[in-house]
């Protein structure tokens, strides 16, 4: 299939774009990456996505796609011959879908707001959310994989990428406040994943640099603070 079939529109730095360039890269399918200014909006981005008007957005066959975890399973069950991404049996797939939704709806949002904590008490609430949230997705890495190496079992799959997408996130956070969060003897299982996840030939030449992101972080903690990052 040509290349100016598949198109993406996304920012590098976003791990909601980095999780579909994860899927196109498992599938070994090429595409076009339409790059998004940060702090701008696009034509054909707000022409592509009218609802939320967010990245990412896949386009294929000139119909867009958007919502990262829909994109995913979208690629997962057009292109059949790559290997599988979600779950073939009903039961783990659907338990894979509950913690990609936990994932986004619950864990992430803490992180984010780790992150952009004005006050101690408000910070020391927020760490303990995520702490909470790793020891959940721990149990759920040690029932999911089935004593293998990725949540997908023996190569990465759906739940891999729902979680993976925020590990360059994760370390931005622990580097920004000089703090382990992911730390081996809370969530021993979860760090040897991440380093086998962040290791992979798909990822981690789409992952974001740390320090790319710690500056990104310092610049939207900055405009949420009303100041200067430097």
């Amino acid at each position: 299939m040509a290349t100016s079939d598949i198109k993406l529109i996304g920012m590098r730095p976003s791990p909601y774009v980095n999780r579909v360039q994860y899927a196109l890269g498992m599938k070994s399918i090429d595409y076009e990456f339409l790059e998004e200014k940060f702090g701008s909006k696009s034509e054909l981005l707000i022409q592509s996505n009218p609802i939320h008007k967010k990245v990412p957005v896949l386009i294929h066959a000139h119909k867009p796609i958007c919502e990262s975890l829909i994109i995913v399973q979208y690629i997962d069950e057009l292109w059949t011959s790559g290997p599988s991404i979600l779950p073939t049996d009903p039961y783990d797939r659907a338990i894979a879908r509950f913690w990609a939704a936990y994932i986004d709806d619950k864990w992430y949002p803490s992180l984010k707001q780790f992150r952009m904590a004005k006050g101690e008490e408000e910070k020391l609430a927020a760490v303990e959310a995520v702490k909470e949230g790793l020891a959940l997705l721990e149990d759920a890495f040690v029932k999911c994989s089935k004593g293998k190496s990725f949540f997908g079992g023996d190569s990465i799959g759906y739940l891999d990428i729902a979680f993976g997408c925020f590990l360059g996130w994760l370390k931005a956070t622990e580097k920004l406040a000089d703090l382990k969060l992911l730390d081996k003897t809370t969530t021993p299982h979860l760090v040897v994943w991440a380093e086998r996840f962040c290791a992979d030939g798909v990822v981690k030449d789409i992952m974001p640099k740390t320090e790319t992101l710690v500056e990104i972080a310092k610049i939207l903690q900055a405009k949420a603070r009303g100041s200067n990052p430097n």
